[in-house]
């Protein structure tokens, strides 16, 4: 999932700069393209609904468009922005924005199959503290246990705190408004 924010703001804090995970070496993006469900993430104060997922289409080359939606008491929020890669020698770390003169978050590629699972680590420094984002993501509304806790094991050993993930319900029923 991508961040709902330029500047985000987030509710988890820690002390300390931003570590500098490895993330995947090479990332295809046409193969990224497509649906995408949230499965688990780091709480934000920006995205308070279930049932989200991330749309993301080539917008030209270099740019992904992303359609960040949510269901939140029965309502549809959605959110369009674009993504960008940085550095053309790290294609797994983008850029992501949503606002106009808003900087930019970071949005960067740690692990991904490309047809079943994605890990997203998000951080950005603020003087002594950091906020953390990470997003655990599937092509479908479900992803099996084993493959949650390898993504979980990789966010472990870059100092991510795994306890504070909150499962996203991806319930058909209860997402139904989003499929309308």
């Amino acid at each position: 999932m991508l961040l709902f924010s330029g500047f985000p703001l987030a509710q988890v804090l820690k002390f300390g700069k931003c570590p500098q995970p490895a993330v995947q070496s090479t990332v295809l993006p046409l193969q990224y393209l497509g649906k995408w469900y949230e499965i688990e993430k780091l709480p934000t104060t920006f995205q308070k609904g279930q049932c989200s997922t991330a749309v993301y289409t080539l917008k030209s080359p270099g740019v992904v468009g992303v359609l960040n939606s949510e269901v939140d008491d029965g309502t549809v929020n959605s959110i369009e922005g674009t993504a960008a890669v940085k550095d053309p020698a790290e294609p797994a770390k983008l850029e992501v924005s949503f606002f106009e003169n808003s900087p930019p978050g970071p949005y960067w590629v740690l692990s991904t199959d490309y047809k079943s699972h994605a890990l997203v680590y998000g951080c950005t420094d603020f003087i002594l503290f950091r906020m953390e984002f990470t997003w655990i993501m599937s092509r479908g509304p479900t992803l099996p246990e084993e493959t949650v806790q390898e993504l979980r094991s990789i966010l472990s050993s870059v100092g991510v705190d795994i306890n504070k993930l909150v499962p996203t319900n991806q319930d058909k029923a209860y997402c139904a408004p989003l499929n309308q």
